[in-house]
């Protein structure tokens, strides 16, 4: 099993994260989106639309995280990303979605290079575009999740579910672009909770072996 990732990708974080929860450790393939190894051919013949992530399975390529992780959850069903319950699965993928949906892909780095290159945007005002779309997506699932009285430390229950698996991800990218997330406490307790699994903390872009070194003090 392979994965190719690179490691500041919201898309591939996410991946990492459920791939760790399923107990699963694939060979790491660096794609490096900022010099733009996603674009060449060899990347394309792997991928034609050029993004990350990727896993290559028994000679097969599986593309987009939502498919690849419910994917992951078929084959390997413990410990399930999806309640049982069919009500509650929806539920549970309609929090992914609002990330993986209405947030995640208006700070994808295609188009935020679209609003440099097109509309001559500078980094205020990508920080402004990004905080604008993020803000109303966490203000969504700050809501969703307070509404749920039975909600344990996670976003769904008492363990994670790959609601948590998009969150996490997400809240990292919103720290990147300078976004004050003190305003939703629901959500950092957690990603508290999230980040003391081994699984969450392995799959930080800090801990990829693409990410650069820590600068020397």
């Amino acid at each position: 099993m392979k994965l190719f990732s690179y490691f500041r990708s919201g898309t591939s974080h996410r991946l990492r994260i459920a791939l760790r929860l399923k107990g699963l450790d694939p060979e790491y393939v660096p794609v490096d989106l900022l010099h733009g190894q996603h674009a060449s051919a060899d990347y394309r013949a792997i991928n034609p639309q050029g993004l990350v992530p990727a896993l290559e399975v028994d000679g097969e390529v599986l593309i987009q995280s939502p498919a690849i992780i419910e994917w992951l959850d078929e084959r390997y069903p413990e410990p399930p990303l999806l309640p049982r319950d069919a009500l509650a699965r929806a539920r549970v993928r309609a929090l992914a979605a609002v990330v993986g949906c209405d947030m995640h892909p208006l700070n994808n780095r295609r188009v935020l290079d679209y609003l440099r290159s097109q509309f001559a945007c500078d980094d205020d005002a990508v920080n402004a575009w990004c905080g604008t779309w993020m803000s109303a997506g966490f203000d969504a699932l700050d809501a969703l999740l307070a509404a749920d009285d039975g909600r344990g430390r996670f976003c769904f229950g008492s363990s994670p579910s790959v609601a948590d698996v998009y969150l996490v991800p997400q809240l990292s990218t919103a720290r990147r672009f300078r976004i004050e997330l003190a305003r939703w406490p629901r959500l950092l307790d957690i990603e508290a909770a999230c980040l003391e699994l081994p699984a969450f903390a392995e799959a930080a872009p800090a801990r990829q072996p693409d990410a650069p070194a820590e600068p020397a003090r």
